[in-house]
């Protein structure tokens, strides 16, 4: 008996070895203790609060939450590897309310009979159903289970609040290129392979801050590669795409090219510097991002629907995501771009903040101030206040300090839509050019 069972473990080790060795070569990489992760340092770097969490033993539910690739899974069997509880794992995908209560089951037998806490990590909790994360409250809430969530959806839309008020919420950020690189070596070490350093950097530029991506695209390349070195044309070829030129110069001339062509009109140029980042592999949320920047800081109130349009792509790339959201982006760099131009929004939040830094500041006018509490009519505080809405929607009433009450910093432009904008306030005004 004692040697069938040898037996037995022997064969399941060896299976499992052979399993490991046919796993993806991102599996492969991932660590075994939070000591291993690569990136995201503010969670998990010296004295940093996931990491003092999970090395006290005291770590309570948390939802992990980013962009795909950044770490969720392997920062929680990380965590598996370095706390003394239990691990459990479900993907919300495939698993039912019927695999969490057995999940809950055995954490209350496991904590009765061993005192041993269980932690579960559910993936993709965002695919549960609201029913279905309400069967995790009672457990949660009472400590038979120890919940990890992973999402890379924003928890405030699509964790249940409960749920989500029992949880501390850990962002994740994309990786840096230096923790791409750094997962880029462990992958060769796994491999046994060996990589030409212009090859690594097209590695690197191209990650998008997705590791798994990365390891993946690192994989094909080994690959290809054979017995070679693996050389810019393996990974060009894993990668689907030639090796334009873009380092860390190009990146920063590029934007500034694609920034500047919005602002001065020419939609054209603007389409260009687009399609050039996309084909470079650049960040598309830092492009989406500067769309949106653009859209209040050169356009403003001229085209206030610039900023609508702006949001939406970016929202779309989230939803869609590369290659079919560079329609999403284009549309708006072209509106943008075409949109009429001022400056006046920029600036009026410039200089209000330079002005305020430079010390000019008041106290808030008695009748601006909260009036709902007790006593606040004694201090006579909101007492005179009147609502626009009782007067046609405009009143001649002071709202800045009396220090500041002739200081102007937002005055609409004179371009698109601003001119009638600044034609209602001198209306409404009552010709009043104060």
């Amino acid at each position: 008996m004692t040697r069938c069972c040898v037996a037995g473990d022997l064969f399941s080790d060896a299976a499992a070895q052979r399993l490991r060795g046919r796993s993806p070569l991102a599996a492969r990489c991932r660590p075994s203790t939070i000591d291993d992760v690569v990136g995201q340092a503010h969670l998990v770097g010296p004295g940093r609060p996931l990491r003092r969490l999970v090395e006290t033993d005291r770590l309570t539910s948390v939802i992990l939450w980013g962009p795909p690739g950044t770490g969720k899974t392997t920062l929680a069997l990380a965590i598996a590897g370095t706390t003394s509880s239990a691990f459990e794992q479900l993907s919300a995908v495939t698993a039912g309310v019927a695999d969490v209560r057995r999940v809950i089951d055995a954490a209350r037998s496991r904590l009765g009979e061993h005192g041993r806490g269980t932690i579960l990590f559910l993936d993709e909790i965002h695919r549960f159903s609201r029913s279905q994360q309400d069967a995790l409250l009672p457990a949660v809430e009472d400590g038979t289970i120890v919940l990890i969530g992973a999402t890379t959806e924003n928890p405030f839309f699509e964790v249940n609040a409960p749920l989500r008020s029992r949880s501390t919420l850990f962002r994740l950020e994309p990786l840096d290129p230096s923790a791409i690189r750094e997962l880029l070596e462990r992958g060769l070490a796994a491999e046994g392979a060996i990589a030409q350093d212009d090859a690594l950097d097209l590695l690197v530029e191209r990650a998008g801050g997705d590791g798994r991506q990365v390891l993946t695209s690192l994989e094909v390349s080994v690959a290809l590669a054979g017995d070679m070195p693996v050389a810019i044309e393996h990974v060009e070829a894993a990668l689907g795409t030639s090796a334009l030129r873009y380092g860390r110069d190009d990146h920063y001339d590029v934007i500034s090219a694609f920034i500047k062509s919005m602002r001065g009109s020419d939609a054209n140029a603007a389409v260009y510097w687009l399609a050039r980042m996309l084909e470079a592999g650049e960040d598309p949320r830092f492009i989406a991002r500067r769309i949106v920047i653009a859209a209040s800081e050169d356009v403003g109130m001229a085209d206030p629907t610039a900023l609508q349009i702006a949001v939406a792509a970016a929202q779309a790339l989230e939803l869609v995501g590369l290659p079919e959201a560079q329609l999403n982006l284009a549309q708006a760099v072209v509106h943008v771009a075409t949109a009429p131009k001022s400056p006046s929004v920029s600036r009026a939040i410039w200089s209000a903040r330079d002005d305020i830094r430079a010390g000019a500041v008041g106290e808030v006018p008695p009748h601006l101030r909260d009036a709902h509490y007790s006593g606040a009519a004694q201090l006579g505080h909101g007492t005179t206040y009147q609502s626009p809405h009782d007067h046609g929607g405009w009143l001649d009433q002071q709202y800045l300090p009396d220090v500041l009450a002739q200081r102007l910093w937002y005055a609409p432009g004179t371009i698109g839509d601003e001119p009638h904008l600044a034609a209602r306030v001198k209306r409404e005004a009552g010709d009043d050019d104060r």
